[in-house]
């Protein structure tokens, strides 16, 4: 199993600086996540051959790789000019993670709750388009149902990845969203069986906890959604059934019909003043579960 950070805490260090920065935090993977200098959330990636060069050699001297490349584009939002951008946008974020050595991507569905249906089109039309790249490059893509999306359930999300019936395609557990998800961890789990190849790893508060008043949203009625991003120990989401179940299900014990090997994410963001000492903690504390679930 490879067990990366998600360095977004860290993104206003130099991209040059990354990777020995990662390597003295202890990790030898990143998730590579958006960033304004390299592939901002929502926009055309800015890497051009010398800055992809220049990366992936300063990758190769911290001895560090890259995990899992994350863009995060709206191909099934219902506007068909921005969707038609997104399906552009992740032409080119395929080539990139090509040119890095990668094999991996993960990302979200990126549609519309309130209107689900034309998004669930619009991600097929998406889909129809991108899939074959996905295949001619050999890239793998986990994919994950979260909070505000038109698919928010675990096991529908599962249901919806089996739909697209690829060996190439999988399924991403996010812990900090176990509340949207269905607050059902291990059944979610259990139900996406060999299709679960990768897990985000952060903590988070039950925002349906005190009668649902947890959290108190102005206006009444409010259709936000909450979640954080804790470090472990933090939240409410119960540790022991998620390793528990990650070892019952045999993740992290080599490969996996869906790919070569399962990732774990450290993905924390609350705490930017105190990146450093998070994202030990969190590596620390993940090898420590998994120890103790490995047998």
């Amino acid at each position: 199993m490879k067990i990366a950070l998600d360095p977004y805490m860290l993104r206003r260090t130099p991209l040059e600086e990354l990777p020995g920065l990662v390597a003295d935090l202890g990790y030898e993977y990143i998730e590579l996540s958006p960033r304004d200098d390299f592939m901002p959330f929502f926009l055309y990636p800015r890497a051009d051959r010398a800055k992809i060069q220049a990366f992936k050699k300063a990758l190769d001297v911290a001895g560090v790789a890259i995990a899992s490349n994350l863009p995060l584009y709206r191909w099934s939002g219902p506007d068909e000019d921005e969707r038609q951008a997104a399906v552009r946008n992740w032409k080119r974020a395929i080539q990139i993670t090509v040119d890095l050595g990668c094999t991996v991507m993960n990302s979200e569905f990126n549609g519309r709750p309130e209107q689900a249906s034309r998004s669930e089109n619009q991600f097929w039309r998406s889909m129809e388009e991108l899939l074959p790249i996905f295949e001619r490059e050999g890239v793998r893509l986990a994919l994950e149902p979260h909070p505000d999306d038109f698919c928010e359930g675990g096991k529908a999300a599962v249901d919806l990845i089996r739909g697209i019936d690829s060996p190439l395609v999988s399924f991403l557990y996010c812990a900090p969203h176990t509340f949207h998800m269905g607050d059902d961890c291990a059944g979610i789990m259990r139900y996406a069986g060999d299709l679960l190849t990768q897990v985000h790893v952060a903590d988070s508060f039950n925002h349906h906890g005190s009668s649902g008043l947890r959290y108190i949203v102005n206006p009444p009625g409010s259709a936000a959604r909450i979640h954080q991003h804790l470090d472990i120990g933090q939240g409410e989401v119960d540790w022991e059934e998620f390793f528990g179940t990650l070892g019952e299900c045999g993740f992290g014990r080599g490969q996996t019909p869906a790919g070569p090997e399962p990732i774990m994410t450290a993905c924390v963001f609350a705490w930017e003043e105190r990146a450093a000492d998070s994202s030990r903690f969190m590596l620390e504390q993940m090898r420590s579960y998994t120890t103790k679930w490995a047998s």
